[in-house]
């Protein structure tokens, strides 16, 4: 009886991060049902991107007050203007270009597009020349397919939307909505991915500022309220109705909890854990999870109609994305074995071109808003 209590143990530890990253998915999956009825019951997304990264720099602020409070390095004026700038892109641009595609076209296209943001990253990486390009090599060219294969499902999705697929039969839950904000399909598409670029700029910044700030936690807390005082700053110019402020103890209160708390604060938690153990590569693989399941519950649950083109699209984005994956995977794979190596001399090249693929390692994306 020791023995297979022993043996479940070791099955559970070897798949743990692969359970606990099916649990990230399945949170994500949420996030976007859960803010869609919101938006459809009258919040306004931007006052959602505010109160959500309150909440959530709460959350963090004490985590990273006494875990970091040894580590964390002293925060200079140039710092500080850094994380401004990365608090703008990453919530004053990103998430609220993001959750306002939203009102305009559905879940299942905003959790298919997220996809892209592998893609997009590798592109500026190889224009800041974090990343190379070497054609000769099988995995260098698994990049550069992917993400031509990836950008071609995301145009197929945006210009082409096709028959609409019928519904099985009644939805089991109902989500009221706007019909004509969420037939403005053009309007959502250029958000979405204007988002996505944005959000892949970010990542790579995010990845050079850790370098000089290495407190996760800390840094994260900081983005968070500063990017909530940017996005408050944006909404009180957009949005003139002081009753849009208002949340009452409704959907609109347990979705801001939701992003802040789950979202924005578990979840990142667990893909950090999840990243320090398996990589990032491991991590992003999992991301059409959430896709999948989110068209699912659309469809079969939520009665959402399906088009043609979205399918389409999805199913290329994501053959395209772990074709993208294999590709940096290999890099991985080729960084471990260099560091591994013996050196008995010093050498500035080999050391410049470890930082550079260092570097390009940790812009994969590993999640969503």
């Amino acid at each position: 009886m020791a023995v297979k209590a022993s043996s479940v143990s070791d099955i559970y530890m070897r798949f743990k991060p692969h359970l606990l990253m099916i649990v990230v998915q399945l949170s994500y999956t949420l996030l976007y049902f859960i803010t869609e009825a919101s938006f459809n019951h009258g919040m306004n997304p931007h006052v959602y991107v505010t109160y959500r990264h309150m909440v959530a720099g709460i959350l963090l602020f004490p985590f990273a007050y006494f875990i970091e409070r040894k580590t964390r390095p002293k925060l200079t004026l140039a710092l500080f203007l850094e994380i401004f700038i990365l608090s703008l892109l990453a919530v004053g641009l990103t998430l609220n270009t993001y959750f306002a595609s939203l009102r305009y076209t559905s879940p299942t296209f905003v959790a298919s597009m997220v996809n892209t943001s592998s893609a997009l990253t590798y592109v500026i990486a190889i224009v800041i020349r974090l990343e190379t390009l070497d054609i000769r090599n099988a995995r260098s060219i698994a990049k550069v397919l992917g993400t031509l294969i990836s950008l071609a499902g995301v145009t197929i999705m945006t210009v082409y939307k096709g028959p609409i697929m019928r519904n099985l039969g009644h939805p089991l839950i109902h989500i009221h909505g706007n019909k004509t904000i969420h037939e403005q399909w053009l309007k959502g598409s250029f958000l979405v991915v204007s988002s996505c670029i944005t959000w892949s700029m970010l990542y790579i910044m995010q990845a050079i500022a850790l370098k000089r700030y290495p407190a996760q936690l800390s840094l994260t807390t900081w983005m968070c309220f500063l990017g909530a005082a940017e996005s408050a700053f944006f909404t009180v110019i957009v949005e003139h109705k002081p009753a849009a402020w208002r949340i009452g103890f409704n959907i609109d209160l347990w979705s801001t909890i939701y992003g802040g708390v789950v979202v924005s604060g578990l979840t990142i938690f667990l893909q950090l854990w999840c990243t320090g153990k398996k990589g990032p590569v491991f991590v992003t693989m999992f991301n059409p999870v959430s896709t999948i399941l989110v068209a699912i519950l659309a469809y079969f649950v939520f009665g959402e109609k399906l088009s043609l083109g979205s399918i389409i699209g999805a199913f290329i984005v994501i053959v395209g994305l772990y074709i993208l994956l294999w590709g940096k995977e290999g890099d991985r794979e080729t960084q471990i074995k260099k560091e591994e190596q013996p050196f008995p001399t010093h050498d500035k090249t080999r050391d410049s071109n470890i930082q550079k693929n260092s570097s390009a390692e940790k812009v994969i994306p590993q999640g969503e808003p």
